[in-house]
């Protein structure tokens, strides 16, 4: 049993980098401390505990990450320092060396976090580590986090069995592993009760769900779609090979899914997948992109593309960038490439420079901006489905309609977690959003 004593009246922070799954992590670190009798500390607060959850997709996020620890650090002086995460995963020497640091917990250590507090006396000096080599890892441990009261990310599936050539994830997260459906669907009425309207499916290659419980993917959105009292569903990135055609129907005809995709293809050039080590070529790219268009031409389908990765010559880049403008997709999420100690895309000769790397990124983003700009504007207009959110800036509040169109309109508290049908009637000032009267239902 944890002496809960320890932890009365603790105040503790929170900060989170990288992707969503981290964010729902976090969270979940959150009610179990919470649980102990320790609260958020309000802003201008000394903390008692303070957690930093690390990304390490690329050496800016391990940066980044550094900054962090040391920023929040000095904020609160004295609080004891816990980094967490992908970073501290992979390079837990290097994290424990990081000014101010107390523990640095690996990926399996997460939910023990009030054990190791309780034991660990603060000392000066390196953090203690405590962390288990990746090949080792096993658990799969549940979150579920509240972006406001609105908007919630279950996790439905940890790990990666793919092994791209400049990817580290696997090696900070271990084998693809998940929960069962029945596990899921229960978070899911959790949320409900609790009021929320929305659930974003997170995790690290989510189309790979079952493995670890002989289900499927296309099982577990069946059963969520059946959980009343959610508004929507949206599936967070999921690998082109592992949205299957029967997956994409179900979403085109379902209930609660949302028409919103996130498929990374990172290289329009077939060459250069190959290099990569990814699971599709292009053909297969192309034939989902149209398959989801055909059956919804209003969907929102958002794209991740690397730039810059070792072997990129300039004519593969143009192939890529010749596919993109081919393809009837609404957004780029675009990354330069970052070299990764132990990665199988360090034995590839050709390196591109950076100032062509940057050069590579500013044209894909350019083409970003234009497929975004004409998806927004075709649907002037028309009438949409928008769950409005709680945050208020300037007089103005925001939600997103089905397909993830932002759009504003004046602050109402009345209107804050509720879905009204609107007409989209223009863009807003600077152009970020659309404007939309509310139609009487």
């Amino acid at each position: 049993m944890i002496d809960q004593t320890i932890f009365k009246d603790k105040k503790a922070v929170y900060y989170t980098l990288g992707c969503k799954l981290n964010f729902a992590e976090t969270s979940t670190i959150g009610k179990l401390l919470a649980g102990l009798g320790v609260r958020k500390a309000r802003p201008g607060e000394q903390a008692d505990i303070c957690v930093i959850n690390t990304c390490s997709v690329t050496e800016l996020a391990d940066k980044k990450g550094r900054q962090a620890i040391r920023r929040i650090g000095k904020r609160h002086p004295g609080a004891f320092i816990v980094a967490t995460g992908c970073y501290a995963q992979l390079k837990p020497e290097e994290v424990s060396l990081v000014e101010g640091v107390d523990l640095v917990l690996g990926a399996e250590q997460k939910l023990w976090l009030p054990r190791y507090i309780e034991r660990l006396e603060k000392r000066p000096g390196a953090g203690t580590i405590v962390t288990t080599p990746s090949r080792e890892i096993r658990a799969f441990s549940s979150s579920c986090s509240a972006d406001d009261r609105t908007r919630h990310f279950l996790k439905v599936q940890d790990g990666c069995d793919y092994f791209c050539s400049y990817c580290t994830i696997p090696f900070a997260r271990g084998r693809s592993r998940n929960g069962s459906i029945a596990e899921m669907v229960e978070q899911a009425r959790e949320v409900a009760r609790q009021g929320g309207k929305e659930i974003v499916l997170t995790g690290v290659n989510i189309g790979d769900f079952g493995k670890s419980t002989n289900e499927t993917f296309i099982d577990l959105i069946r059963a969520l779609d059946e959980v009343e009292g959610i508004v929507r569903y949206r599936i967070s990135s999921i690998e082109p090979n592992l949205i299957t055609d029967e997956a994409i129907d179900f979403v085109a005809n379902s209930r609660r899914f949302a028409p919103h995709f996130h498929i990374p293809l990172q290289s329009g050039s077939d060459a250069v997948l190959k290099l990569m080590r990814r699971r599709y070529d292009t053909a297969l790219f192309r034939h989902k992109i149209e398959k989801i268009k055909a059956l919804m031409p209003h969907a929102f389908i958002g794209v991740d593309v690397i730039v810059g990765t070792r072997g990129e010559t300039d004519v593969y880049f143009e192939e890529t960038r010749q596919f993109i403008e081919s393809l009837d997709i609404s957004q780029l999420h675009v990354f330069s490439y970052s070299e990764r100690p132990g990665t199988q895309a360090l034995k590839i000769d050709y390196v591109v420079d950076p100032q062509v790397k940057h050069t590579r990124s500013q044209c894909l983003l350019e083409l970003s901006d234009r497929k975004l700009h004409d998806f927004y504007e075709a649907h002037i207009g028309q009438k949409a489905n928008v769950l409005f959110e709680q945050t208020r800036k300037g007089g103005k509040m925001h939600g997103f309609t089905e397909n993830y169109i932002k759009v504003e309109i004046p602050y109402d508290t009345a209107l804050v977690n509720e879905t009204r049908i609107v007409a989209l009637t223009g863009w807003n000032n600077d152009r970020t959003a659309l404007t939309a009267d509310l139609l009487i239902p």
